[in-house]
């Protein structure tokens, strides 16, 4: 973001006084996004003109011609026409430092449900419904199978405990076209495209049904019907990816976004910062979101940044930027659909930060109440549960209720038992496609590794799971 020349300024507060949402330009202390604006009018009436995009600067050849017919630029212009924009010069000594006050949180619904404004956009009541159904859904299945884990029937699970709002709403304001480069903890968004509970069963059990063929560890999806590329556990790889890819969405002219999810540990990476710098230079249209929840496994914020947060990085990188209240279904919703708007028809990026908490563990490879209190995990599962305060909303819009809510989790419950129950009993993929997909034909030294692979497991038989297919 920017902080732009005078002759800009008017542009700027014209801007302003409609219900622009994403701030630019102005001081810390007003920075705090409080609205969202018309989204019907946005593609006309509020497009952001192109000149507001970069700073300006005067052409070289203009700036030599007054040196030449005045011997040396005006002392009355205090300014340097520096590559990339003109600087003005102050007489005044002093460092920039953060902002004494921490930039607002965009908020719709209140801890209990109740709309505080009508400054959002509005969802129909099917898709309320759906979005509410999905939330309870993946809440019941991240159950489920973490018990399964925990019974030794998959090696390892991730759940969304207490961010569901920020899967279920984001998904939701998408379009299919657009590409998904998620973390791991986005399986919501997955559910809302259409991926059955038994094809996230089919994955985590690894067996023929699974798209990996079993080759992935067990919440780790992808599926090219859904436009959802494949989770890697390596952190924040996927942000240049989503950034690379944007910008080839950009050059094919295509009418979609990127979207990108990411926590706050994956914002101390160098992947995070270049692909930033990155989509902001060659202007790629994704939404970058952050999942803030507090936690990078066991080192809370605290330990890996001084700034406010992860909005301040977009701020510096000249990237539009907003920070939402991640357990708030209708703001991150809102977010999300503007920001879809803003990088398609101005192909910028946008970045959001949505403040959650991670509620459960953050594997079934970690116990975190080896480094946090339990009275804060249980307030803000029970306080600030996201589900809950979607189900307030939607019993005072009369579209829920207590009949409805039984109903649902229990279908939802025996769907998952029973998903688990048949992929347990549904073939491993064969020994050969641990070697198969990379090359058209295997190169030697593969045929090779096979052939030594089943020699070994022929003379070591009792070493090896009988249940895979030779």
């Amino acid at each position: 973001m920017a902080v732009y020349l005078s002759k800009s300024r008017k542009v700027l507060a014209d801007l302003k006084t409609t219900k622009m949402g994403f701030q630019l330009g102005v001081s810390s202390r007003t920075s705090h996004f409080p609205h969202i604006y018309n989204h019907s009018s946005y593609l006309s009436e509020n497009s952001w003109p192109t000149t507001l995009r970069r700073f300006e600067s005067v052409k070289a050849d203009k700036q030599f011609d007054s040196l030449r017919t005045n011997g040396a630029a005006p002392h009355a212009d205090q300014v340097l026409n520096f590559p990339g924009g003109i600087v003005k010069f102050t007489s005044e000594l002093k460092f920039l430092s953060g902002p004494e006050e921490r930039i607002h949180c965009y908020r719709v619904l209140d801890d209990n449900g109740q709309p505080i404004s009508n400054n959002f956009v509005e969802i129909d009541k099917e898709i309320s419904v759906k979005m509410y159904k999905d939330m309870v859904t993946l809440q019941t299945m991240d159950t489920i199978f973490y018990e399964a884990q925990r019974q030794g029937r998959i090696s390892f699970y991730v759940t969304a405990c207490g961010e569901e709002a920020i899967n279920i709403a984001s998904a939701a304001a998408l379009k299919t076209d657009d590409l998904v480069f998620p973390q791991y903890r986005e399986a919501g968004v997955l559910l809302w495209r259409g991926f059955s509970l038994q094809d996230f069963a089919n994955q985590c059990f690894g067996n023929k049904g699974d798209n990996g063929k079993g080759r992935q560890m067990p919440a780790h999806y992808g599926s090219n019907k859904h436009n959802y590329f494949t989770v890697a556990s390596t952190v924040a790889t996927q942000i240049p990816h989503a950034v690379g890819a944007a910008y080839s969405l950009k050059m094919e002219r295509r009418y979609a976004c990127t979207i990108t999810y990411f926590g706050d540990g994956g914002t101390s990476t160098g992947d995070f910062h270049a692909a930033l710098n990155f989509a902001a230079v060659m202007e790629a249209p994704v939404i970058l979101l952050c999942r803030n929840n507090g936690w990078a496994i066991s080192t809370p914020v605290n330990d890996q940044f001084r700034s406010d947060g992860i909005v301040v990085r977009g701020y510096a990188y000249g990237v539009h930027s907003i920070r939402v209240d991640g357990n708030d279904a209708l703001a991150v919703f809102s977010a999300v659909n503007l920001a879809r708007k803003m990088a398609i028809s101005e192909s910028r990026p946008v970045l959001i930060e949505a403040l959650t908490y991670r509620a459960g563990h953050h594997s079934t490879s970690d116990d975190s109440s080896k480094y946090r209190p339990a009275e804060e995990i249980e307030w803000w599962k029970v306080a600030q549960d996201p589900v809950a305060r979607f189900r307030k909303w939607l019993e005072g819009q009369n579209l829920w209720s207590t009949q409805a809510e039984t109903e649902l989790r229990d279908s939802a419950r025996k769907e998952v038992l029973h998903a688990i129950q048949v992929a347990e009993n549904i073939e491993k993929p064969t020994l050969k496609e641990i070697f198969t997909d990379v090359y058209d034909v295997p190169p030697s030294n593969l045929r090779d590794q096979e052939k030594s692979l089943r020699e070994t497991i022929q003379r070591h038989p009792q070493e090896y799971p009988p249940y895979v297919p030779l």
